[in-house]
């Protein structure tokens, strides 16, 4: 990235927030903090208001505004795909902002672009989840609760009830396994629990706001870990040895299986940390990912995998025996 793009881009983050802090951006641009001092001056210099805050970071005055920034194709196409996904994957309140907001982006291309949107959107395809249709709109209303932080009232079926049951939850985050899922309090169970969206007949917000008891979702799986005692697994992925189907379906479903958190290694590595009750229930998730996965802890969970793929072996590799 050149010095232009650069400086464009760090006015771009002083915009989109409220304070951004020097260390940041060195690290999101690759530069020294000195870089990041020098390229601060510069835009000082052509007007642009900003405040140091001491220990914080920088911020821009407040009321200043610039005109939009061109968006280039490759983010126009990104946002497309985001529509696409925000359609068939949240609930009709969030399609239609979803589609609004692309209505102003497309506002704002080059003629060129626009057409290119325009060309490209019939060959994107998002499927829709089956019944769909027939569950209410629940996910925008959950996301302003969360952030509102109000007490939502539920009618739930749960999975392991015939009748479904009247909830009073306190959401603290939302996320997109198979199904989505809020993750709240449960004033009824007296603890946290996990909610499929799918399974929601009823829906209302209060009026009442609660003191969270936990500030993010992080802090549930590390809670949650600690709570149910579960054995460590440490694994490493190998992303470029996968198909884009294996490696979505492994972010997909990892929290079924213990997931705590994960981060990436130098050598195009992904280290995911988990903590599980079963390694053979485990290893029957991780066999299909033979020559993509690396077991780091435990060594009897390596020994599990292996005494799988030999099963799948013999079963599959055994010459049938011929009927006299």
């Amino acid at each position: 990235m050149n010095r232009f793009d650069r400086i464009t881009a760090m006015l771009i983050q002083l915009q989109a927030k409220r304070v951004v802090s020097g260390p940041a951006l060195a690290e999101q641009f690759g530069v020294s903090l000195r870089t990041v001092y020098r390229d601060m001056r510069t835009l000082e210099e052509a007007g642009v208001p900003i405040v140091a805050e001491y220990g914080a970071g920088y911020s821009l005055v407040e009321g200043y505004r610039l005109p939009p920034v061109m968006f280039t194709r490759d983010e126009a196409t990104a946002l497309l795909t985001a529509e696409k996904l925000a359609t068939h994957l949240t609930d009709a309140p969030t399609a239609h902002l979803n589609a609004t907001a692309m209505d102003k982006v497309r506002a704002v291309l080059r003629h060129p672009d626009r057409d290119h949107l325009a060309t490209l959107a019939p060959h994107i395809q998002v499927l829709e989840p089956r019944n769909q249709a027939h569950h209410p709109q629940a996910y925008q209303q959950l996301v302003a609760a969360v952030a509102t932080r109000q007490v939502v009232h539920l009618r739930y079926q749960a999975a392991d009830h015939d009748a479904p049951s009247t909830r009073a939850i306190e959401p603290i985050g939302l996320y997109l396994s198979q199904h989505w899922h809020v993750v709240a309090y449960c004033r009824l169970r007296q603890a946290f629990r996990n909610f499929r969206l799918d399974r929601i007949q009823q829906i209302a917000l209060s009026p009442e706001v609660f003191v969270p008891r936990l500030a993010t979702l992080q802090q549930y799986w590390a809670a949650e870990a600690v709570r149910r005692q579960r054995e460590k697994v440490v694994l490493r992925f190998q992303p470029a040895a996968m198909l884009p189907a294996s490696l979505q379906h492994l972010h997909d479903t990892k929290h079924q299986y213990g997931w705590a958190h994960e981060q990436p290694l130098p050598a195009d590595e992904l280290e995911m940390t988990l903590f599980l009750g079963s390694l053979p229930y485990l290893a029957t998730w991780l066999l299909p990912y033979a020559g993509a996965v690396t077991v780091v802890e435990p060594p009897a969970l390596h020994e599990h995998l292996r005494e799988l793929a030999q099963r799948a072996h013999n079963y599959f590799c055994t010459p049938p025996q011929r009927l006299t």
